[in-house]
């Protein structure tokens, strides 16, 4: 449904987003993750009409919307926005924030929309309000409906639970989803938190200085990143030095011979790193390698141990919290992982791979 296709966008002259395409198909819900500064509220004004941009072309359901020297104003464009300070008319109570948009409609026609969509998102008994009356999830409620109101094709949101607390920012993003998805709107959510992004989306598009890096499913992200940015951005996880084996899917590390599910085009004894989530690495009562707890971090359920292996290594382990170990423990612990992901080591370059190493 949107295709943004290798966009350009400056600022004065200096480019802060290069060579970006993605697309979002109907339906699905998606998200632009990345640090503070790497362009993803720039993709999403681009998106919405306040950015030109430079180089390369943005179309909905197939109308082009912008394209270098070209642009569609932001009310021709049929896009809901949803800001993070939410940018509700103070002046105006709950009722007539979400009537705002519907102008061209009949009053009866505003009345009946505005009462489905306070039904929609639960704040029906106080459609009298104004916003410096509601708490700050129901101002968010009201932001989503008076941008849902027009029946937009797609729903931008930039950062849209920033300013609540942790638990109600996760029970809002869950509750928006199911909203979007009851409704059928496509939608793409700006974000630097990982875990709503997780959450929230669908596809994700990890930006990191202005270049997307991978556009893909919470779950490729995760367990097949295609490169270090990815890899050490998204969750938690270490490197480990190893050495290709004798066979392209086998890697020689301190922690013993590591197979997995693909098969890299190096050479024997390449030098790589090997990319290692906490939930790659178990204890053992067989084998296994000698590992000091360093540190710690109790959640709960779990705890997330680091690990100093003998040659001054580190790795992490994210193990069941019924054990307590304490700092300075001993642990045996070996490797238990499905995916096997390596990348190059960069103080010695391999040569060029015959294919492209995911």
């Amino acid at each position: 449904m949107l295709v943004v296709d290798n966009i350009q966008c400056q600022y004065d002259a200096e480019t802060v987003v290069e060579d970006v395409s993605f697309h979002v198909n109907d339906g699905d819900i998606c998200c632009l993750l990345g640090p503070s500064g790497c362009g993803k509220t720039t993709i999403l004004r681009a998106i919405a009409g306040f950015q030109n941009i430079a180089s390369g072309n943005i179309e909905l359901g197939g109308k082009t919307l912008s394209s270098a020297g070209q642009s569609l104003s932001p009310d021709q464009r049929n896009i809901g926005m949803v800001f993070q300070d939410y940018a509700l008319f103070p002046h105006l109570n709950v009722y007539d924030n979400i009537r705002f948009g519907l102008r061209k409609q009949s009053n009866a026609q505003q009345k009946a929309t505005v009462s489905r969509l306070l039904e929609l998102v639960r704040l029906s008994n106080v459609e009298n309000r104004y916003p410096h009356e509601l708490s700050g999830g129901q101002q968010q409620r009201v932001a989503l409906a008076r941008a849902l109101a027009p029946s937009p094709e797609l729903l931008l949101m930039d950062e849209p639970f920033s300013n609540l607390d942790a638990d109600l920012r996760k029970r809002l993003s869950l509750e928006v989803r199911d909203i979007l998805k009851e409704l059928g709107i496509s939608a793409i959510l700006v974000t630097h938190d990982q875990l709503e992004a997780f959450a929230f989306s669908d596809q994700i598009g990890l930006l990191y200085d202005g270049e997307l890096q991978q556009w893909d499913t919470p779950f490729n992200l995760y367990h097949e990143p295609v490169n270090p940015v990815v890899a050490r951005f998204i969750g938690e996880g270490s490197f480990l030095p190893g050495s290709i084996g004798q066979e392209g899917n086998q890697i020689d590390t301190e922690l013993g011979l590591l197979i997995g599910n693909r098969a890299y085009p190096w050479p024997p004894g390449s030098p790589v790193e090997v990319l290692l989530r906490p939930d790659d690495v178990v204890l053992t009562s067989l084998g296994g390698i000698s590992a000091e707890v360093q540190r710690k971090l109790f959640s709960g359920s779990s705890t997330l141990y680091t690990l100093r292996l003998p040659t001054g290594s580190l790795v992490e382990a994210l193990l069941p919290s019924h054990h307590d170990y304490q700092l300075g423990d001993a642990l045996n612990v070996t490797t238990q992982l499905e995916h096997l992901i390596a990348f190059p080591r960069e103080e010695a370059p391999l040569s060029t791979p015959k294919q492209e190493v995911l």
